[in-house]
């Protein structure tokens, strides 16, 4: 059961640094069209979709993702927390 934790904590994490790299390609002219930032948006776009569609951007900067990784950073938190309910 625990190598379940450790997988899903990897995962989150693995998907948060994907969340920050497909972030950081926006401030690069083109670098989302690349064949990188396509393959970080397939993976990326349907998770940040719903936090854009309920958080509007504030001027030119969009604070969604900055929500979507805390929301994946709290589950990490949810899941400790179970884990040590668990197996305590």
């Amino acid at each position: 059961m625990s190598q379940l934790f450790n997988l899903l904590y990897t995962a989150i994490e693995i998907y948060s640094f994907a969340l920050i790299i497909y972030i950081l390609l926006s401030w690069f002219p083109g670098a989302r069209e690349s064949s990188i930032g396509s393959f970080l948006g397939r993976i990326c776009e349907p998770y940040l979709e719903p936090f854009r569609k309920i958080i509007p951007p504030l001027g030119m900067i969009d604070i969604s993702p900055i929500v979507a990784i805390l929301v994946l950073q709290f589950a990490t938190s949810g899941l400790r927390i179970l884990q040590g309910y668990l197996f305590f």
